[in-house]
């Protein structure tokens, strides 16, 4: 039985740390339904996922996360309830956490030639509604998520302890990319022949049925932040500005429901 004072656990605790995170290539992830996820994830390479932690009382629970784990050849180790909080930054710890390799990739490699439904993510800081939009971009069935910023407003770390909890896993089933230079992923997203919609309340084209034709072919969506919306200038570089009609007195919809919004109607039209 591990504790809060063994090498190993001590390790795993600094990747708490966006620093750490960054040095080491790794990540934590916790919960049983996303460790099970970056255990299929590790079906294809084993070597993405280098430790299992769980107290007995979730190794009773569901003996297949250590099963699974072992099969793999990935180290698995109890440890005490002390120690798998501390392995944790929520004020409910969940007694399971795998360490995995970092999974975002460059930009080029998350962007295929084929891509049809893209998310973008400009300058959006709460990493909660960041893994919100990543899974639901899953869901959607996106072919990529790249989270973007310039040296004004970088992007959330998607490997933030928050954010890998909000995707439920999701963060496994589909490339993510981040990118500082938004003009760099705006050249990008028109080399691969995509149109890109740029989320924004003013926009002069409503997503409702008119707007189907529009998103019948490959399209990229672009978010801004959660207080400010896209910047005027990263608007200005879509090739349509959208708006999601309001019908009652609300002023607008937080981020994650309007991306929602607007994925699914890409989804709909793509399907």
């Amino acid at each position: 039985m591990l504790t809060e004072r063994t090498p190993r656990v001590a390790a795993a605790r600094k990747l708490l740390r966006r620093a750490a995170r960054l040095e080491a290539g790794r990540f934590l992830v916790e919960g049983v339904r996303p460790v099970h996820e970056a255990l299929t994830w590790a079906d294809e390479d084993p070597r993405r996922v280098h430790d299992l932690f769980l107290t007995d009382a979730v190794a009773d629970r569901d003996p297949t996360l250590e099963d699974r784990a072992t099969a793999l050849g990935i180290r698995v180790a109890r440890v005490t309830e002390k120690a798998a909080a501390g392995l944790s930054d929520t004020v409910s710890p969940q007694g399971v956490v795998a360490v995995c390799s970092t999974v975002t990739v460059g930009l080029d490699a998350a962007l295929a030639p084929t891509a049809r439904l893209v998310t973008v993510l400009v300058g959006v800081a709460d990493p909660g509604n960041a893994g919100t939009v990543i899974r639901t971009s899953d869901a959607a069935g996106a072919d990529a998520v790249v989270l973007a910023g310039d040296s004004r407003n970088q992007a959330v770390d998607p490997h933030n302890g928050k954010c890998v909890r909000s995707t439920m896993g999701s963060l496994f089933h589909l490339p993510l990319a981040v990118a500082r230079d938004v003009d760099a992923v705006v050249e990008a997203l028109r080399q691969r022949g995509l149109t890109l919609l740029a989320a924004a309340g003013d926009g002069e084209t409503v997503l409702d049925a008119s707007a189907d034709a529009l998103l019948a072919g490959p399209t990229a969506w672009l978010f801004g932040s959660e207080a400010h919306g896209l910047d005027e200038r990263t608007a200005e570089l879509a090739d349509h500005r959208v708006r999601v009609p309001v019908h009652g007195r609300a002023e607008s919809l937080n981020l994650a429901t309007a991306a929602a919004v607007c994925l699914y109607a890409s989804a709909r039209a793509h399907h």
